[in-house]
């Protein structure tokens, strides 16, 4: 996968929005809260993305492809390698990383993310 497949991925989840949030960092956010974060500049292309604790260490331990995520809380966010991993794991772990900060958004939120769905159907 390289990182425009995987910007589109994330960009095409309801109410995920992109910005830059450093000099080569792009930030996606769904309400306001990160799940994913791409470096422009890797050397080696990667997207970090928001677990739950016990998956993405499970993740980490049976995968050459998934690390702690380099400059983030290494118990929520986990480096994929893009060039190491196959896309479909990568597209099901950005969709992982969407729904675990959607669960932990207020009902308000969560609501009018499933009307948005809702219009998109």
């Amino acid at each position: 996968m390289n990182v425009e497949y995987a910007r589109s991925f994330a960009l095409s989840l309801d109410c995920t929005t992109e910005d830059l949030f450093a000099e080569n960092w792009l930030s996606f956010r769904v309400m306001g809260k990160w799940f994913m974060l791409l470096q422009l500049d890797a050397p080696e292309p990667r997207v970090a993305v928001k677990l739950p604790p016990e998956e993405g260490q499970m993740l980490r331990e049976h995968y050459e492809g998934v690390t702690a995520a380099f400059h983030m809380n290494k118990i929520h966010w986990n480096d994929l390698y893009l060039q190491k991993l196959p896309d479909e794991f990568i597209k099901e772990q950005i969709l992982n990383s969407y729904n675990t900060v959607v669960k932990h958004l207020p009902k308000a939120l969560r609501q009018e993310i499933k009307n948005q769905q809702k219009n998109n159907d």
